[in-house]
């Protein structure tokens, strides 16, 4: 049986009858389905699905994933996985597939073909709809539903409609964000919105960015808020537990000026951890959140660890963290834009090559985005993928050095530099970009930023680089694997648009 319906599931591929491919193997138990025909299932998904279709390349992924093993090193399951992030405009891991596909049927010019174009579209992005549309599109659709939900939160004083209360927000929240954590509450006055970056200070620029966004008639019954609020009598409940700051031993440590290292330990969770770890550290991190501040938790917290025995040394109670964190003198601020804004300088040794990707001749620069710049050097990417998901684009502006010249040399780089700032942000503005620092190479001067609205701010850096007398200037975004985008090149005289 199991042969025959692979044989069928071909002959009615081969006829575009995708449907009867679905309704066949979905009519299977769970122990007649195997990854085949989980592998036929998901290509009928594809096949059937239109560009647009979200719904069913999701399916196909959902299909697939669990096969991950099992497949490895398979064309066509590694093929049937790209397709559909690549119809979903996930080009990131889109690339990734493709490439062990083709790894594992070399010279495949369907898959060499998808390759180039997903790197053509990595390189220069160009969303459906950019960040800034769909910032605009998701509190709209809030707006409308913003008063049954309060309804909802306050009538449902037993928390039976829980799962329909967050329904109804997540899909509002989703036509902006691929991936959405947020709480709901009341405080006594007003309903309030909590998003949370997840300890993501990449993610943490675009909640800021939604947050600065929030229409007026919505904050008329709400408090947007990002970042979890600090609350000293928080605990967290599930039908097996039940913790608070006071059942929580800490040992803390100033690992700097701006930096401390804590050490958890809660008899309560010992058999939790030892059966299921990860939602032990997830449950003590959050409770963490909550007592301390989402925000100063991620300024302070550099080093996080759980013990299954406590130690000799003095501790004290979580809920009493705060208090001693002032003491060492941290500062204790929830304000995100605050913790954004600041830089940290760095140095690297310079890769002297001419040739090297960019960056590699950097000497100095500064960041307050230091995620991005570390999986850039690294050759990861998961931060852009999501940012892509999004319809954001992260980046930096790239120019040759070689006309400074003189006694004040460094001074001008400085300057051209600040200039070229002050355009983007006279020219496209906040509502288009974020500017994260820049940097100093041997050869080449850049210039870094998180774009809501791509072609808003390439646009001013060209009207701005036009003018100035350099022999070329281009675009690049922070993966290491795709091209770069020309906008100014002297010797040829050709331009972006």
């Amino acid at each position: 049986m199991y042969m025959e319906l692979l044989e069928q599931c071909q002959i009615w591929n081969e006829n575009n009858e995708y449907q009867k491919i679905i309704d066949a193997i979905e009519a299977l138990s769970a122990a007649e389905r195997t990854p085949e025909l989980d592998s036929e299932l998901a290509r009928a998904y594809n096949n059937l699905a239109q560009p647009g279709d979200k719904e069913l390349f999701e399916k196909a992924i959902e299909i697939l994933s669990p096969h991950a093993e099992y497949f490895q090193g398979d064309h066509c399951w590694n093929f049937r996985m790209a397709y559909a992030y690549y119809y979903l405009d996930q080009e990131g891991p889109a690339l990734r597939y493709f490439e062990q596909a083709l790894q594992a049927r070399p010279g495949d010019e369907d898959t060499c073909e998808l390759i180039d174009d997903c790197r053509r579209r990595l390189a220069l992005p160009r969303f459906e709809e950019n960040f800034r549309e769909r910032t605009e599109k998701a509190w709209n659709a809030f707006l409308q539903i913003e008063a049954e939900l309060r309804s909802i939160m306050d009538e449902d004083r037993e928390h039976r409609r829980g799962e329909e209360l967050i329904g109804k927000c997540d899909e509002a929240l989703h036509l902006a964000f691929g991936n959405i954590c947020f709480e709901m509450g009341f405080n006594g006055q007003k309903h309030e919105l909590i998003l949370s970056p997840e300890g993501d200070r990449v993610k943490l620029f675009e909640l800021v960015y939604f947050q600065r966004h929030v229409p007026a008639a919505v904050l008329e019954n709400w408090n947007v808020l990002v970042g979890r609020q600090p609350s000293r009598g928080f605990g967290l409940r599930s039908d097996d537990w039940e913790i608070s700051g006071e059942d929580v031993r800490v040992w803390t440590e100033k690992l700097g000026d701006n930096s401390a290292g804590l050490t958890l330990y809660c008899e309560k969770l010992l058999p939790l951890l030892q059966k299921e770890e990860n939602r032990a550290w997830w449950m003590l991190a959050t409770l963490t959140d909550q007592i301390l501040g989402e925000i100063p938790h991620m300024r302070i917290v550099d080093d996080f660890d759980v013990l299954e025995s406590p130690r000799e040394e003095p501790s004290i109670l979580l809920s009493q963290l705060p208090e001693k964190l002032a003491e060492l003198g941290f500062d204790l601020s929830t304000d995100p834009q605050a913790y954004l804004d600041s830089y940290i300088s760095y140095q690297m040794q310079p890769d002297e090559d001419p040739e090297a990707d960019w960056r590699m001749d950097v000497i100095a620069g500064s960041t307050c985005c230091p995620p991005l710049l570390n999986e850039y050097f690294s050759g990861e990417s998961r931060a852009m993928d999501e940012l892509h998901r999004d319809g954001t684009a992260a980046g930096f502006l790239c120019y040759p050095l070689d006309s400074f010249a003189g006694e004040d040399r460094s001074q001008k780089i400085f300057d051209f530099r600040d200039a070229l700032e002050s355009a983007l942000m006279e020219k496209a503005g906040e509502n288009a970009c974020a500017l994260l620092g820049g940097a100093t190479g041997i050869y080449c001067g850049y210039v870094d930023f998180i774009a809501w609205d791509l072609p808003m701010v390439l646009n001013a850096a060209q009207e701005f680089l036009k003018s100035a007398e350099l022999g070329w200037a281009g675009f690049h975004v922070f993966r290491r694997d795709v091209g770069t985008v020309t906008l100014v090149s002297r010797e040829s005289g050709d331009q972006a648009d």
